[in-house]
């Protein structure tokens, strides 16, 4: 009975050393160190399309991959992107995304591709309203990192593009019949 006893004792102890092992917090700055982005893509989406009344919502994106620099697998890594109007103190909107999980980012490797997208934007009327809109402003975004109890780390600031990756429907022609025409 003893023997089963230490037997127990013993393997939960090494388990528990396992797990706290597999669980141990990255340094903030080991992460930072770890972490490339690279391939950058900034545009504005359409949140809310509405073609009549007209009514166009546009939100910023920014998509990227990360490369691991570093010499440890990057697993369990969130990322948040906070979008702001140049000069403003206060955020247009943000994301968080808990990107890489499943599929640990080898030291050398690059991950998939990852989006953030802001939940909040720019109100118009149709794609060409954006174009003269003073509330459409320069817009930038920071990108932050997290992993395993780390502090949130910056990697980085990108400004956003004015290109709008949305086409607005064709309106439906509607053919009036002249008087004494048929089909």
């Amino acid at each position: 009975m003893k023997k089963t006893a230490s037997v127990c004792l013993m393997t939960a102890s090494v388990l528990a050393v396992l797990f706290m092992h597999s669980c141990k917090s990255v340094p903030s700055d080991e992460l930072k160190a770890s972490i490339q982005v690279t391939d950058v893509e900034t545009k504005w989406v359409s949140k809310y399309y509405q073609p009549w009344p007209p009514r166009l919502i546009l939100v910023p994106v920014v998509s990227f991959r990360v490369k691991n620099v570093g010499t440890r697998p990057l697993e369990h890594v969130n990322f948040n992107a906070i979008f702001k109007f140049k000069g403003d103190p206060e955020n247009l909107g943000d994301n968080f995304l808990a990107a890489i999980r499943r599929k640990a980012v080898n030291p050398g490797e690059t991950s998939d591709v990852i989006t953030l997208k802001s939940n909040f934007g720019v109100e118009g009327k149709t794609v060409a309203s954006f174009k003269d809109s003073v509330q459409w402003k320069p817009t930038e975004v920071k990108i932050f990192a997290r992993s395993k109890g780390s502090q949130f780390v910056l990697l980085g600031e990108w400004d956003i593009s004015r290109a709008i990756d949305f086409v607005e429907p064709a309106p439906v022609d509607i053919k009036k019949k002249e008087p004494g025409q048929t089909e």
